[in-house]
C-alpha cells in the first residue's frame, strides 16, 4: 500500500526531512501551505543515528510513495535526502533549506568548519548512551541565539524543548554519492547562520548548479519557519520546472 498517492493533477509528494536539534513538527508551516495548494506532502521522522543508517530509512520510505517526489532537507536533512534519493527515478528535485549539500566522502562537521562563522560544538551537550556513545543536543540557554535567532523567544524556547538529539558519529560520518549530482537542486538559507555559516551554504549551492539560491538577509538556522512562505514558493517552482 502506498503511503502517499498521487493527485489527480499530478502533483509531487513534498517528502519533508528535518536535521538534528529539530523534530517534524518543525515543518508546520510550509505542510499548511503545501496541503491548501493540493500537494501530497510527508514529514518524515529523521532517525538521527548515521548518514548511511538515516539515508537506508528514507529510501524504505521514498519507496512507499506512488507518483513523482520532491524531498526537501533541512540541515543535517540535506545529508540523507542527498543520499537516499540517488538512483531514484521518481525523485524529481531536490530543496536544501539551510541544508548540508554533500560531495561524496564529505561529511557534516568537515563541511562546517570549510569557512569561519559557525558556533555550533560550543552551544552543545551530551547525553552519554549504555554503549559509551554520545547523543547531541544544543543547550536550551543557548539554543534561541544559535538555532533559532529570527524566531519569537518564547517559540525558540518549545524547539529547545522538543528538539530530537543526534549521535555525536552522524556528524561525522562520510556521504556517498549524492543525488544533486543528476538531479535540479534549489537552496534557500539566512545569512546569519550559526550552526552551518553562510560562506559555506553559498559554496554548496554554487557546486551543486542551483537552479535558484534565495539568500535571506539576517535570516537564522532554521529558514522554514519564520520564513516559510519563501520555502513554499520555492518548492512550488521545483515542483512546477519538474513536472511530467
Amino acid at each position: 500500500m502506498a503511503i502517499t498517492r498521487s493527485t489527480s493533477d499530478g502533483k509531487p509528494t513534498i517528502v519533508l526531512v528535518h536535521g538534528a536539534f529539530a523534530e517534524s513538527a518543525s515543518w508546520n508551516g510550509v505542510i499548511h501551505a503545501l496541503i491548501a495548494d493540493g500537494f501530497p506532502v510527508l514529514a518524515v521522522a529523521n532517525p538521527l543515528r548515521g548518514v548511511a543508517h538515516d539515508s537506508d530509512y528514507l529510501r524504505s520510505v521514498l519507496a512507499g510513495i506512488e507518483g513523482d517526489i520532491v524531498c526537501v532537507g533541512h540541515s543535517y536533512g540535506g545529508f540523507v535526502t542527498s543520499n537516499a534519493a540517488t538512483g531514484n527515478p521518481r525523485v524529481k528535485a531536490l530543496v536544501f533549506a539551510g541544508a548540508f549539500a554533500p560531495e561524496e566522502g564529505e561529511s557534516a562537521a568537515e563541511l562546517s568548519s570549510m569557512f569561519e562563522g559557525g558556533s555550533l560544538e560550543e552551544s552543545l551537550e551530551a547525553v552519554q548512551l549504555p554503549d559509551g556513545s554520545p547523543d547531541l543536543y544544543i543547550r536550551q540557554d543557548t539554543y534561541w541565539h544559535q538555532f533559532a535567532a529570527d524566531s519569537a523567544e518564547q517559540d525558540a524556547a518549545v524547539m529547545a524543548v522538543t528538539q530530537r538529539p543526534i549521535a555525536g558519529a552522524a556528524l561525522n560520518e562520510p556521504s556517498a554519492t549524492p543525488a544533486w549530482r543528476s538531479l535540479p537542486s534549489w537552496f534557500v538559507f539566512g545569512s546569519a547562520d550559526r550552526n552551518i555559516p553562510v560562506a559555506v551554504h553559498r559554496f554548496m549551492a554554487d557546486r551543486a548548479g542551483s537552479r535558484r539560491t534565495v539568500e535571506l538577509e539576517g535570516g537564522s538556522h532554521t529558514v522554514a519557519i519564520p520564513e516559510a512562505s519563501v520555502l513554499v514558493d520555492l518548492i512550488r517552482e521545483a515542483a512546477t520546472a519538474t513536472h511530467g
